[in-house]
């Protein structure tokens, strides 16, 4: 009588529990949460942490790279190679830390849609454990009546009996599911918080390398003014400027004697560069202003006339510099008075120079065609702010860019 007791309640909890599930009250989405993927997710977390540490420790500590540059005052082209140098540095510094922003934007994005997905599953989880609580409360003892009225026979009990283990191990797995769910959601929230500390991190870190890089770009602009300045007093302004557009004229009159001697044994072949007489297009696009024009000027410093070889136009750091007509690259490189620069052969000895770039596109050997971005406009080498110098060379000599435009 004991055993069929026994066997009497497991068939009424087994019923119970198919009556309840047939209802729907514990229709819990499959859960397919691992250890795995708890441990990944976790894995994250950790990761952004260091993520943080690390950009914390890898700002550019300005003062430290003056005290650097002080050894190189005495050399004023060794000073501005150097502090180029630097300013490239901090540069690609704030590039990668954009890209990082870039990429924990996506990052936090994902990280939400999961948290949202894990709170949705465990609310619903939630739910169903409490309409399984309804419903046990208000079946009460009634409903197990109506189970031993329909019991069939001893038979059936024990079918029963067998079923009602399958779901108690039923219930145990969606309680430890929901116990997963759980453990899961309070990972998307640690790990979108993470993503979010790191993100706030390296845009304070952007912030504080701009400040490097604007303190960097000031202290060139006040070397290089007291250097002129110094100059002036000395009465050695135009000295010193007829020096610097010989430097100049000596880099790129060899880069012409070699591209003659280049001509002169391809001159049997057939794919000689020629300028048709197409007139330029403007190498500084949205950018008219003139700070400096072609030709003879008086040195504000010391009075003196002086030539200047080009057109100055003012622009932003980072503006496209185009290529003004089809041709050649003959040189993309560095001068401490050019800057970075690049030099374009269009053929019948007529050349056209780009100085101060902060960045270099086009290689030499390169063939680039008319508005081609080639370059971005800087202040590099011996600049005191953001410009192209644009200068235009025929047969050896320099002559006034106006003469190519529209």
């Amino acid at each position: 009588m004991h055993r069929f007791k026994k066997a009497l309640s497991l068939i009424l909890v087994m019923c119970f529990m198919s009556a309840f599930v047939s209802q729907g009250a514990y229709a819990v989405p499959y859960s397919s949460l691992t250890n795995d993927s708890i441990k990944e997710k976790e894995g994250k977390v950790s990761e952004s942490k260091k993520q943080k540490e690390a950009l914390q420790a890898s700002i550019t500590n300005a003062k430290e790279k003056k005290k650097e540059l002080e050894a190189y005052k005495n050399d004023i082209s060794q000073y501005i190679e150097k502090l180029d140098g630097d300013l490239a540095e901090i540069q690609n510094h704030i590039d990668e830390l954009n890209g990082l922003i870039t990429t924990k934007e996506a990052e936090i994005e994902v990280a939400t849609e999961e948290l949202n997905e894990a709170i949705e599953t465990e609310e619903t989880q939630y739910q169903a454990m409490k309409d399984r609580i309804r419903f046990m409360y208000e079946k009460g003892d009634s409903f197990y009546l109506e189970i031993m009225l329909n019991a069939q026979t001893f038979g059936d009990f024990l079918t029963k009996a067998g079923y009602i283990d399958k779901l108690e191990a039923y219930d145990r797995k969606m309680l430890d599911e929901y116990q997963a769910t759980r453990e899961w959601t309070q990972l998307c929230k640690d790990d979108l918080e993470a993503q979010k500390e790191t993100l706030d991190e390296a845009k304070k870190v952007a912030e504080a390398e701009e400040a490097n890089l604007n303190e960097m770009l000031m202290e060139k602009e006040a070397e290089l003014s007291n250097y002129n300045t110094r100059i002036a007093q000395q009465s050695a302004e135009i000295a010193n400027s007829e020096a610097e557009l010989a430097a100049e004229i000596a880099v790129i009159e060899a880069l012409e004697a070699q591209i003659l001697e280049e001509k002169k044994q391809l001159a049997a072949q057939q794919n000689r560069i020629t300028y048709d007489g197409g007139m330029f297009a403007w190498p500084c696009p949205g950018y008219i202003r003139i700070t400096e024009e072609f030709g003879w000027r008086t040195n504000p410093f010391s009075g003196r006339s002086e030539f200047h070889s080009g057109l100055d136009m003012g622009a932003p750091a980072g503006t496209a510099i185009l290529a003004a007509y089809d041709g050649v690259v003959v040189a993309s490189a560095y001068n401490w008075s050019m800057g970075n620069y690049i030099m374009i052969d269009h053929g019948d000895g007529l050349y056209t120079i780009y100085m101060h770039a902060s960045k270099l596109y086009a290689n030499s050997g390169d063939i680039v065609v008319k508005g081609e971005t080639i370059a971005a406009v800087g202040t590099t080498g011996s600049s005191t702010g953001n410009h192209l110098h644009f200068g235009v060379r025929l047969n050896g000599q320099y002559v006034s860019p106006w003469n190519y435009f529209n």
